[in-house]
């Protein structure tokens, strides 16, 4: 007899002895119950998820037997789901056009998949022997609230789910201190125009004193003048209400000193002081959800090129060809892992450590490098989860690596849209610091290179070479460069004519022209990256004042894997997120030779690393300030005593710098001189300085213990900074005495070696490409060159890509050849 396909009869006398072998979850257990700890498999896959009740982690059938084995735990609840498609009757109603920016909820977009009923089968199921009995039975009373407990428990992946794309507003902080003018402004139902201009829709009322003022230009140039910003910044009234949207439910609050939606609680009474019931009120306007959507909608043309919208593709299965479920605006974390897991040099290590997975289980797995990265490699790499038969796309749900990655983040723990680029700069710096721990894979090191920054003194004509690390390249877009200029004008004049048009006659525009978009040559880009700038007011070691520079840029080696990133996103005069819609011509082959670094050359006269002393200063001053980050910062535009006091404040390098202007900039002496005796001493032996409180309370505000915070500090002579990358980089030994020699990674020491250099040579693996109006909106898909075809990833749909628009890509990944 197999026991491992047997049920055996089994009593409530006979479980006893296994009544303290289990635990009931209490209120800060999370119960996981929907997913494998070690893979993909949900209770809906062939074998279910049995569950712990002790541990209350979930395993397949393969792994169960590894986890008993590795803890002695044997007493499991099995669960096994089973669905059954529901028909659809012809007589249901049309899909209703998406209210909110939502993905399966209400008032949002319908993802179209097909619905289904969904039956639990419940076992209590006992190790080695998978003895096994059917729930619902008479259980010890321990085994029975523990059973009870898990099957009633929210799942820790439901409670981690985020339907939904917006977040939820925040009540205003000046909704219930609101101050409202007695001013005898009554407020009409209808006939609204703006009091600063003749705009008689999209009107917002300021909830102070009641006037009417219009909203700010959306990116395609509709929308209001602005007004009802500029009179925020003229009264400082916070609050406005947009009129046309006030229904009983509420309305559309815009709080301009909190720059955000709000909620306001008090709205019904802040109405009634202008006379508005808002009981009696119904809905004639859009909504900024509404609005946005449409806004979107409108580059329409960019999406259907993108993701090659009415092509016939052919949906594709396999291992590497597995899709990613998308949970509420991921797409561009999903995009992101794609383009990762396809360089076989980082992908076959990540995916070789699943052999391996469960040798090794930590108190927390879910937050364990290692562990999620073999997970996730294995579900995308295997083609377990991608099998040929089947009605539908199948795809792994990256709930849990989303949530490891982005926790501790502001914008990446949430359920916001984000920058593709940043979050691949972000991702591969956890890998990083996992690799410094434990030895997990990074693809950082396929894609590191120098850039060689060349200054040139005009008084001197002596020059400084520098080198900078880099992981991509961010080259600039200028639609001045624009070869068909004349064409996009006269576009938008046809465009803006029609729509003022149909303004006029009160409807929209139909059958609008297809948009001609600005058309930017790649080697512009590059030429204009690559081309020799001016910075004035630079201060020159040669002739120990401030002068012109002439700045130009090299690569001083050539990466495994290129990342060049287009500029497309930026903020428009007001400080609104947008996005340049633009058809940049990228090649698939592209050779970079010619941009190699040459270092100082003959005849040339290399300058002194540091100007001469012109007054008395103290040494350590002298040291502390990197006068090539000063400079980096000086060219960026800041005011140079400002970007010596960063320097000299923070000698870590130009990125702590540049975050210590950022925080300082509205200081009042930010432009002050520096003052000789604020240079810092030079840091203190190991141990031998105060840690300072603040930097203490930062690394708190982490997650770690005080003890935790000061011997990372103590290790790196009080430098917040390098603490926090150190203590992630030491976590097996963050708790081991002091005396307890830390181990030293092989990882560590490559890391540390300089790029690799190959030719300069490439050709294109993949990109990214982005659809919408900013970085805060819209959606990704990412085209990968998967065994000589390109293949188009669209977060669940993996497909056939006939026509790739290598045009409308955001980051491209260029492989060396």
């Amino acid at each position: 007899l197999d026991p491992a396909n047997s049920s055996f009869a089994f009593t409530a006398m006979d479980l006893t002895a296994y009544d303290k072998a289990v635990r009931v979850p209490g209120p800060a257990d999370k119960i996981h119950k929907d997913e494998c700890l070690f893979s993909f498999h949900t209770t809906e896959s062939e074998g279910g998820l049995y569950v712990c009740l002790k541990s209350f982690w979930a395993f397949s059938r393969k792994f169960v037997e590894l986890f008993h084995q590795k803890t002695g735990n044997s007493v499991f609840l099995h669960i096994q789901t089973t669905k059954t498609p529901i028909v659809q009757k012809d007589s249901e109603p049309p899909l209703k056009k998406p209210t909110i920016l939502g993905i399966g909820v209400e008032g949002g977009f319908d993802v179209d998949k097909p619905k289904y009923e969904f039956t639990h089968a419940h076992q209590l199921v006992i190790l080695p022997a998978f003895f096994s009995i059917q729930l619902p039975a008479t259980l010890p009373p321990t085994i029975q609230r523990s059973v009870d407990a898990v099957l009633a428990a929210t799942s820790a992946e439901a409670q981690d789910a985020v339907a939904a794309w917006t977040a939820p507003l925040q009540e205003s902080a000046f909704a219930l201190s609101l101050i409202q003018t007695d001013n005898g402004v009554k407020i009409s139902r209808s006939g609204w125009k703006c009091a600063m201009c003749d705009i008689t829709d999209n009107l917002w009322l300021n909830l102070t004193d009641g006037t009417i003022l219009c909203s700010r230009k959306n990116f395609d140039g509709t929308g209001g003048n602005g007004h009802a910003k500029a009179y925020f910044e003229q009264t400082s009234y916070p609050i406005v209400v947009k009129l046309g949207t006030i229904t009983p439910e509420g309305a559309d609050v815009y709080s301009y000193a909190e720059d955000d939606m709000v909620i306001d609680p008090l709205l019904g009474e802040h109405l009634a002081h202008f006379g508005i019931n808002m009981q009696a009120m119904t809905k004639t306007a859009a909504t900024m959800a509404e609005m946005e959507i449409e806004l979107n909608q409108s580059t329409r043309f960019e999406w259907d090129r993108i993701t090659e919208s009415g092509k016939e593709k052919e949906c594709l299965h396999g291992p590497g060809l597995t899709g990613l479920v998308n949970l509420g605006n991921s797409c561009y974390m999903n995009s992101v892992v794609q383009v990762l897991f396809s360089l076989p040099e980082f992908a076959e290590p990540a995916h070789a450590l699943h052999a391996a997975i469960a040798d090794r289980i930590p108190p927390d797995p879910f937050a364990d490098m290692r562990i999620q990265l073999a997970k996730l490699a294995h579900g995308l790499l295997s083609g377990e989860y991608a099998p040929a038969a089947g009605p539908e796309p199948t795809a792994i749900s990256p709930r849990v690596f989303k949530a490891m990655i982005g926790k501790g983040h502001s914008e990446f723990s949430t359920n916001r849209q984000q920058d593709a680029m940043e979050y691949l700069l972000h991702l591969l710096d956890r890998l990083d610091r996992a690799t410094h721990a434990d030895g997990t894979p990074t693809p950082s090191g396929l894609m590191a290179f120098d850039v060689e920054h060349r200054y040139q003194c005009s008084e001197s004509q002596q020059v400084q070479y520098r080198r900078v690390g880099e992981r991509h390249l961010l080259l600039p877009v200028d639609l001045a460069h624009a070869s068909n200029a004349a064409d996009v004008a006269a576009y938008e004049e046809r465009a803006a004519r029609a729509e003022a048009e149909a303004k006029a006659a009160g409807t929209k525009v139909t059958n609008a022209e297809t948009p001609v978009l600005p058309v930017v040559a790649f080697e512009a880009c590059l030429q204009q990256f690559f081309g020799t700038e001016n910075i004035d007011d630079w201060l020159s070691p040669a002739i120990n004042g401030r002068t012109r520079a002439y700045h130009r840029q090299r690569l001083a080696s050539f990466p495994k894997y290129l990342v060049v990133a287009l500029n497309k996103f930026y903020f428009a005069q007001d400080w609104t997120p947008k996005k340049k819609t633009v058809s940049v011509h990228v090649p698939e082959e592209l050779d970079l030779t010619a941009l190699r670094a040459t270092g100082l050359q003959p005849g040339e006269t290399a300058m002194a690393d540091a100007p001469a002393a012109a007054a008395p200063a103290p040494a350590a001053a002298a040291a502390a300030i990197d006068e090539t980050v000063v400079a980096q910062l000086e060219s960026m535009g800041f005011h140079p005593n400002g970007c010596r006091k960063a320097a000299m404040k923070n000698p870590g390098g130009f990125e702590a710098a540049l975050e210590w202007v950022l925080a300082h900039m509205g200081d009042p002496d930010f432009d002050s001189p520096v003052a000789p005796s604020a240079a810092p001493a030079a840091p203190a032996a190991s141990g031998a300085a105060d840690a300072p409180e603040e930097g203490i309370a930062m690394i708190e505000s982490m997650g770690f213990t005080r003890k935790q915070a000061l011997k990372a500090l103590k290790a790196t002579g009080n430098n917040v900074e390098r603490a926090a990358d150190w203590i992630f980089s030491h976590m097996d030994t963050l708790d081991a005495e002091d005396d307890a020699p830390a181990p030293a990674p092989a990882a560590a020491a490559a890391a540390a070696a300089p790029p690799a250099d190959h030719s300069g040579k490439y050709r294109l693996k993949a990109f990214i490409s982005h659809m919408g109006t900013s970085a805060q909106c819209g959606h990704y898909v990412c085209h990968i060159r998967h065994q000589g075809r390109w293949v188009q990833f669209n977060d669940e749909k993996v497909t056939t890509s006939e026509n790739p628009p290598f045009d409308l890509g955001y980051v491209y990944i260029f492989e060396s050849v």
